[in-house]
């Protein structure tokens, strides 16, 4: 944390305190900017069947295992879903606003103008899926133990934290010391559970006890690696609540568990998986000519949405050289023919991803002007030429797969590097040739991987390409023990602190944050620090387009591309609602959490 960052903080705890016990008033829910549009009293969220029927089974397929039945954590794998079947947070977010939560464990929220603290009341009726009832210091051993314990993408939360106390039977007080306006809202979705069940034991370790929760759902069975199976709480405390209506409708949801991506696509030809994400576009055009899909066993969905792009690529770890160089960087990216990919693998059907919030009002274009260059004027001088003008995009080529423009301009920024060509091959002053690593898990990064290194090889460098097993990868990931791997960020239409465990400074040297690229600019935290402080949408966007607008310019990432729709194949006898919400298909609860079994 910088001098400065921390000064900032100091001077909000104290502002804080001298502001007094200046308060808004207890509400149904709350906005990150602006008010809920929906009003107290609404009875489901509008993009839920409230009628729909409540029964039957669903099933899906995931890649890989588990070992672990606690994904809050960041030792072992676990299924994630065991958070939105099992556990329930103090409010509900609305798939249909950027960012608007309403009361779930929650009844009211509470929060002064300038969000210095928030206070939650708890529902008297909220229970357990043991019967016990969920208390006020349930939910502060939970944010306590999260923060301290848990899995690093909650400690952002906890360090901005200066106070969490009880301030009656069911209600608890959270003090903050910096100026985060997210953080109600943050809080308010944190996981709680039981106290009474860790008693006695250590929370960090991974382990294979159910947690007990109180969410919809219960483990009914389960086999390490092979499959896990939640059924429906019958007594479930929150089946009528707004925030619930027409979600949860299956009795029973079971995931699959297949060794890779393609034993996966064998069962959803099969019949053997209710729901399936398509994110191949020549598969959903051509590889639907099976039994099941001719005879209308298994149906394809189309689903609008309005949510950015997020970042799709290949990642450069900057902690080694010689990706440390952002000049190496840019000229394997120019080597990268996105268009020859796009139509012989897609069929030209993905449209390549230019920033990290593309497809949005957040994403940076053309010049930075008023509020955004405001907030980067600092750093000018430290910036790569040109950020604070047009920006960064990726490279576009001629698509012929050999593009000579941009291979002439990745040759002149290497031997600008200190890379120049001796014998055919790209080597430093000490003579050390210029090789690098693509680590990659699936068949279609292997390809992807493998077609890049053919361009690398005609600029006289080297890029192996390694396959490796689920785990080996996620563990390689993890303590950031690659050259280069692919990621994908999902970002939403109001991102907060997670931007932090993205792109944290923190995140260089710190594993198991996602700053895979370890990117620590003193920018990037300038814009995450005027983004979490924004009151208005104007300032707010502002703040974001300069987050974007400097994660592109240093070439951290070779983007990929990203379908129009989500494309959904699934089951002919499950059906979902008359419309999508905004976030379209979206985790659970955008997701297949609001379809039901005919």
């Amino acid at each position: 944390m910088t001098l400065l960052r921390r000064a900032g903080i100091a001077l909000f705890a104290v502002l804080a305190g001298l502001a007094g016990p200046a308060s808004g008033a207890p509400e149904h829910g709350i906005a990150m900017h602006g008010k809920p549009a929906l009003e107290s009293g609404f009875t489901a969220f509008p993009y839920s069947n409230e009628s729909a029927p409540k029964g039957g089974r669903a099933v899906f397929g995931e890649v890989g295992g588990f070992d672990s039945l606690n994904p809050f954590i960041l030792k072992g794998r676990a299924p994630w879903a065991v958070a939105p079947h099992m556990v329930e947070s103090l409010m509900a977010r609305s798939q249909d606003e950027p960012f608007t939560l309403y009361g779930l464990l929650a009844e009211t929220v509470e929060t002064p103008p300038d969000r210095s603290w928030v206070e939650f009341t708890l529902r008297p009726q909220a229970r357990f899926s043991d019967g016990s009832p969920v208390t006020v210091e349930d939910v502060i051993w939970s944010f306590e133990t999260l923060g301290r314990e848990g899995h690093p993408r909650y400690r952002n939360a906890w360090d901005s934290i200066a106070a969490i106390r009880r301030g009656g039977e069911r209600t608890l007080r959270i003090e903050f010391s910096e100026p985060n306006r997210e953080l109600p809202l943050i809080l308010g979705l944190r996981p709680v559970l039981k106290r009474a069940q860790w008693e006695g034991r250590p929370f960090g370790e991974s382990g294979l006890e159910p947690i007990i929760g109180s969410g919809p759902y219960f483990i009914a069975d389960f086999e390490p690696g092979r499959f896990v199976t939640f059924r429906r709480d019958p007594d479930w405390w929150g089946a009528d609540l707004p925030v619930n209506r027409g979600l949860n409708n299956f009795d029973e949801v079971r995931y699959e568990y297949f060794r890779n991506a393609d034993a996966l696509w064998q069962a959803v030809q099969t019949g053997a998986v209710d729901f399936f994400a398509d994110a191949d576009p020549v598969r959903w055009a051509e590889g639907y000519e099976f039994p099941a899909a001719l005879s209308g066993r298994l149906v394809r969905t189309e689903i609008a949405h309005g949510r950015p792009t997020g970042m799709d690529g290949f990642v450069f770890n900057s902690r080694r050289a010689p990706l440390s160089d952002r000049r190496v960087r840019e000229a394997l990216a120019l080597a990268f023919d996105w268009e020859w990919v796009n139509e012989r693998l897609y069929r030209g059907e993905l449209r390549r991803i230019r920033s990290f919030f593309d497809n949005s009002p957040l994403g940076f274009d053309g010049p930075a002007e008023g509020r955004e260059r405001e907030i980067l004027a600092p750093f000018a001088a430290h910036l790569p030429p040109g950020t604070l003008e047009e920006g960064w995009r990726p490279p576009v080529s001629d698509g012929t797969g050999r593009d000579r423009r941009n291979l002439r301009a990745a040759a002149a920024l290497l031997d600008e590097a200190g890379w120049t060509v001796v014998d055919g091959q790209r080597r430093n002053a000490e003579g050390r040739p210029l090789v690098v690593e693509a680590l990659v898990v699936s068949t279609e990064d292997e390809t992807l991987a493998s077609i890049w290194s053919q361009a690398v090889a005609r600029l006289g460098a080297k890029m192996l390409v390694r396959r490796v097993d689920a785990a080996q990868y996620q563990l390689r990931r993890q303590d950031y023990d690659f050259d280069i791997v692919t990621n994908r960020w999902s970002m939403s239409l109001s991102p907060g602190t997670e931007q932090r465990l993205y792109f944290g400074a923190a995140g260089r040297e710190t594993p198991g944050t996602r700053n895979y690229m370890g990117v620590a600019d003193p920018a990037v935290e300038a814009a995450i620090d005027a983004m979490l402080a924004a009151e208005g949408e104007d300032d707010f966007r502002a703040a974001v387009r300069a987050l974007d607008r400097v994660l592109m310019a240093g070439i951290y990432v070779v983007p990929f591309g990203a379908l129009p729709t989500d494309r959904i194949a699934h089951s002919a006898g499950v059906r979902g609602p008359e419309r999508a919400p905004l976030y379209g298909w979206w985790g659970w609860w955008a997701g297949p959490g609001l379809w039901w079994r005919e």
